[in-house]
């Protein structure tokens, strides 16, 4: 049986990490992929990146992209026991903004504790992120144990 996971549940455990996997395809109808990190307003994830980057320019063109959202798993007091982690997996629909044009609130939480983060500003654009359909999940809301079991770690949530 599945994990019988909500909605809520799976918005709770991506708006508790910040680093996912972001993919996208090229011009060439390749896939790439890249380490991000991000912040939840609202549902949508933000995601800070060089304005002249291959991830932005390729998002520009084709705004459909792919996030997986990985979560640590550990047993407390023996963390040499090597556990997988859990995952969030969603579809998604991302624009590129001008920093200029972003909400001021999003930049200085991407900007964290950077200092003098203004000329940085000047060079970089937002990747916003709307999730759409379902987001489909392996070891979240489920014990650890439970995990041993592909069948009651996976779970399927909708995104709204």
């Amino acid at each position: 049986m599945p994990a019988s996971i909500t909605t809520e549940l799976v918005w709770s455990e991506i708006e508790k990490q910040l680093f996912a996997v972001l993919s996208y395809v090229t011009p060439k109808a390749e896939a790439r992929s890249a380490g991000i990190v991000y912040i939840v307003r609202d549902r949508k994830l933000y995601i800070r990146a060089s304005t002249d980057s291959w991830k932005a320019k390729h998002i520009r063109l084709n705004p459909r992209v792919a996030l997986n959202v990985t979560i640590p798993k550990r047993i407390p007091f023996m963390p040499w026991i090597k556990i997988p982690a859990a995952t969030i997996a969603v579809n998604g629909a991302a624009r590129v903004i001008a920093a200029k044009d972003a909400d001021p609130g999003v930049i200085r939480a991407l900007m964290r504790a950077m200092p003098n983060h203004s000329e940085l500003v000047a060079q970089i654009s937002i990747i916003e992120v709307e999730p759409t359909g379902h987001f489909a999940t392996y070891g979240v809301g489920v014990p650890l144990l439970a995990m041993r079991d592909p069948k009651t770690a996976r779970g399927r949530a909708p995104v709204a």
